[in-house]
């Protein structure tokens, strides 16, 4: 065998191999989201919450949304402020092309004006009706696009499902949802093993510094029961000084806690120190009355007391179709909130002092009862201002009645993250679960959450096996 030699090894030229052209994956192509009309109505600005992917919605939800523009009604409002929105980031564009949205690594926004697809919703599912029209576009748009990931977002769980039977990518709006409830912040916690002389000591005094109990992370207007085998001692950490002081189970106009939680959120509300409060809690615990009564123990305080809820109707039918004037509308759903009021007054008889007391507030509308919609553009200062339901809310209108509130003024939101009566909120999604979840440990807020029902043994009972 002959050996090839070195120079005729080095003489050997290489050749080039050929640059394979790789198509990028999904994962890393951009997005296109197909928005819901349930999104919009949640969110207007949902469209700039896509980082730069890129965002469309069906000529279909606009058609909605022209339905929704009049009215008081939060959804009203969303729709009204997206229709400005996208009229404004049109600009000389037409909404068929791709519109860029303004914001740094944003992505581009159009309207698809066309429903043709290879799969037909309407025939499918035997009926023409706007979900299955929006089905369509967002399936137009995966043939269209077919190298690119298109992904249908909603709030309507059917509708979700809906798409994934068609092969359609679906998704939740995920925007101001809380990822994980079951760490939710409870506003209270049991320190056990606590050294009898500390407790004593806070007894005597009145507070301890919170570094004497341990070594953790001290949580601003954070409720901590510090027990031992013998004794035990209600307290709150104070972040300003860095204390624990002790909290009394306080009587406000005469309505008296009936546990430790009860008399955190009776503190909470009574302390000048906290300007937004938010109680939470099963029905039965106690969360309005409270509210309610220590709004009244310091009426003096403030010019006016609100207290306001949202209007659900039950199984969504418009309150329009209710007989007589807009009063007569609205008065039932308005009936619980009378109904903690009158609890209060009952305590004494009609001829009594604090019971006049509380005619005259209402009748010199000094205490206003009042759906939330109409209180939308409303100076709220100096007013404490006590919000019922709140978990029927979205976080935008939580954060749009926040920032209304004037000097002196102190909001209480009180509500049930488990009890949901909107079709498009849910326990991770909707506006007390989020306030609660962003604003834990700030010096201006405190959260409570009730555990013990003390309506009834019948209505603890319902809540605990029903």
């Amino acid at each position: 065998m002959i050996k090839k030699s070195s120079a005729h090894k080095k003489s050997k030229k290489t050749v080039p191999s050929k640059t394979v052209k790789q198509t990028p994956s999904k994962a890393k192509l951009k997005k296109i989201f197909v928005l819901d009309t349930s999104v919009i109505l949640y969110d207007s600005m949902s469209v700039k919450n896509f980082a730069e992917h890129d965002v469309a919605i069906p000529i279909t939800v606009l058609e909605e949304l022209d339905n929704f523009k009049k009215g008081n009604d939060s959804l009203n409002f969303e729709a009204r402020a997206f229709i400005r929105f996208i009229d404004k980031l049109s600009g000389e564009f037409t909404l068929t092309q791709w519109i860029p949205i303004q914001g740094q690594n944003k992505g581009k926004f159009k309207v698809i004006m066309h429903e043709k697809a290879k799969l037909d919703a309407k025939v499918i599912f035997g009926d023409n009706k706007a979900d299955h029209r929006i089905l369509n576009a967002a399936l137009a748009m995966k043939d269209e696009f077919a190298n690119r990931p298109v992904i249908l977002v909603t709030k309507d769980v059917n509708l979700r499902l809906k798409a994934k039977s068609l092969g359609l990518q679906a998704e939740d709006y995920e925007t101001g949802k809380i990822k994980n409830l079951d760490t939710l912040h409870t506003g209270v916690a049991t320190i056990s093993k606590v050294k009898p002389a500390l407790i004593d000591e806070i007894y005597a005094r009145g507070f301890i510094d919170a570094a004497f109990i341990g070594k953790q992370r001290w949580i601003a207007n954070h409720y901590y029961i510090l027990k031992n085998a013998q004794n035990s001692v209600l307290t709150y950490f104070n972040a300003e000084t860095g204390c624990l002081n002790k909290v009394n189970k306080q009587t406000a106009y005469g309505i008296k806690p009936r546990n430790a939680e009860q008399a955190f959120a009776m503190h909470a509300v009574l302390n000048p120190d906290v300007k937004l409060v938010s109680i939470q809690g099963v029905a039965g615990t106690g969360k309005t009355l409270l509210a309610l009564a220590a709004a009244l123990e310091q009426k003096a305080n403030f010019r006016q007391i609100y207290l306001a809820r949202p209007i659900v109707p039950l199984g969504n039918k418009d309150i329009g179709f209710l007989p007589g004037d807009a009063k007569s509308k609205i008065n039932p759903y308005m009936e619980p909130l009378w109904d903690n009021l009158k609890l209060i007054q009952n305590q004494w008889k009609e001829n009594d002092k604090e019971f006049q007391k509380i005619a005259d507030l209402v009748n010199q509308e000094k205490l206003i009862v009042s759906p939330l919609a109409y209180i939308r553009g409303r100076s709220l200062s100096n007013i404490i201002f006590i919000i019922d339901e709140a978990q029927n809310l979205t976080p935008l209108e939580v954060k749009t009645i926040i920032t209304r509130a004037g000097e002196g003024s102190k909001i209480v939101f009180t509500g049930d993250v488990f009890q949901i009566d909107t079709p498009y909120l849910d326990s991770q999604s909707n506006g007390l679960s989020y306030l609660i979840d962003r604003l834990k440990d700030n010096p201006l807020y405190a959260h409570i959450t009730l555990e013990k029902g003390e309506r009834s043994a019948l209505a603890n009972l319902a809540n605990q096996l029903l």
